[in-house]
C-alpha cells in the first residue's frame, strides 16, 4: 500500500455522502425521485454507488482526483453505448455541483451482475465470458469510435501504457504483498515485468479504452455469461493493451484462446502493455483487498498474477 503524506490508504475518501445526503440532492433537482428509497450499494477508491428507487445506480466522486472521470463518463458513455455488444452504464440523471455537494454526479439504469472477482468460476468455466469480453473489446477498440468519442477522451492522462513505469509500480506493489506474507517471489514474474521494461516504448494508434478493466469491473449473469461492463472512470484513448490486461489477469488456458480469437491479433507491444498491466492490477486489488478484509477479491488477485505468465 502507498499511503498518502497524511498516512492514510491512497483509496480513503475525501467526502463521504450518505443516503440522507443522496435523497437530499434528487429531491432537488430529479421530481420524479422525490421521495424514492436510496440504499447504499458499494463503493471502490473513486466513487460510492447508491441503488435508487430499486432500478437506479448514482455514482458519486469520494475524491477530487475522480472529477475529471465522472464527467468523461457522463460525455462519452452516451455515445459509446449503441455501438457495444455488452451493457454498459448510460448517464439518465445528471447532478451537478452545489452547495451541499461540490462535484458533479450521476446515475443510470442499474446493470443486475456480480463481479468476476466475486464469483470466481473456475478457470476451466471462464470460456463463454472469455469470448463475450473478447467480442466487446473489438468493438470498443475499433477505429472508426476512437474517431466518433475522441473529442470527449483524452490520450492515457494515468501513463498506463508506459510499460517501464508500469513494471516499476508492479515490483513496488509485489514487494509489499510479499513484506506483508501474501504472496511469495517469483522470479518468472519479476522477469516478466523486468522485459517489459526494456522493451519498444513507441505505442500503436491510441484506441478507445476503458482504462481500467480488471476482475471487478466485469459484471456476470447467474448461467456465467457476462452482464455487463462497469465503472468507466479512466476511459480514454490509449494502446489497447490497457484494456487487454484482463485477457492476461481474468483469463487462461482455453477461456484466453477464444477471449483472443474473438478479439483478434495482438501486436507485441500491446501484449507487452497487456501482461504487465495485468501483474500491476492484480498486485494492486490484492493489496486493496488485504487491507479491507476482501478474501474473495485477495484469492482472485493473487491468481491474476499467476495468470499473466501463462502463455
Amino acid at each position: 500500500m502507498t499511503p498518502r503524506p497524511d498516512g492514510t490508504p491512497e483509496w480513503a475518501p475525501e467526502r463521504e455522502i450518505t443516503p440522507e445526503t443522496v435523497a437530499r440532492l434528487l429531491d432537488e433537482a430529479f421530481p420524479d425521485l422525490r421521495g424514492a428509497p436510496v440504499e447504499r450499494l458499494a463503493a471502490g477508491w473513486d466513487n460510492t454507488v447508491f441503488l435508487v428507487d430499486g432500478a437506479w445506480a448514482f455514482r458519486f466522486p469520494r475524491r477530487e482526483i475522480a472529477v475529471p472521470g465522472v464527467e468523461r463518463e457522463i460525455a462519452a458513455l452516451p455515445v459509446l453505448a449503441p455501438r457495444l455488444p455488452l451493457p454498459v452504464p448510460v448517464p439518465h440523471y445528471v447532478g451537478r455541483p452545489s452547495a451541499v455537494f461540490p462535484w458533479p454526479f450521476w446515475g443510470g439504469r442499474m446493470i443486475a451482475g456480480r463481479e468476476l472477482a466475486e464469483v470466481r468460476p473456475p478457470d476451466a468455466r471462464r470460456v463463454r465470458v472469455a469470448a463475450e469480453t473478447g467480442a466487446f473489446l473489438r468493438a470498443l477498440h475499433d477505429p472508426a469510435l476512437a474517431e466518433e468519442a475522441g473529442p470527449h477522451l483524452p490520450n492515457d492522462p494515468l501513463g498506463r501504457a508506459d510499460v517501464a513505469k508500469r513494471a516499476s509500480m508492479a515490483l513496488e506493489r509485489l514487494r509489499n504483498l510479499a513484506a506483508q506474507g501474501l504472496w511469495r517471489t517469483d522470479a518468472a514474474v519479476t522477469g516478466l515485468l523486468a522485459e517489459a521494461g526494456r522493451g519498444d516504448a513507441a505505442g500503436g494508434v491510441p484506441v478507445v479504452c476503458h482504462g481500467d478493466l480488471h476482475v471487478r469491473h466485469l459484471l456476470l449473469r447467474p448461467d456465467g455469461r457476462a452482464a455487463g461492463v462497469i465503472d468507466w472512470g479512466d476511459v480514454c484513448l490509449a494502446d489497447p493493451g490497457v484494456d487487454l490486461s484482463l485477457a492476461y489477469a481474468g483469463f487462461t488456458g482455453d477461456a484466453r484462446a477464444v477471449f483472443l480469437a474473438e478479439y483478434g491479433p495482438v501486436p507485441a507491444r500491446s501484449e507487452r502493455v497487456a501482461r504487465t498491466l495485468a501483474v500491476f492490477l492484480s498486485a494492486t486489488l490484492a493489496e486493496y483487498a488485504a487491507a479491507t478484509g476482501r478474501d474473495g477479491l485477495l484469492t482472485e488477485a493473487l491468481a491474476g498474477i499467476g495468470r499473466a505468465l501463462d502463455p
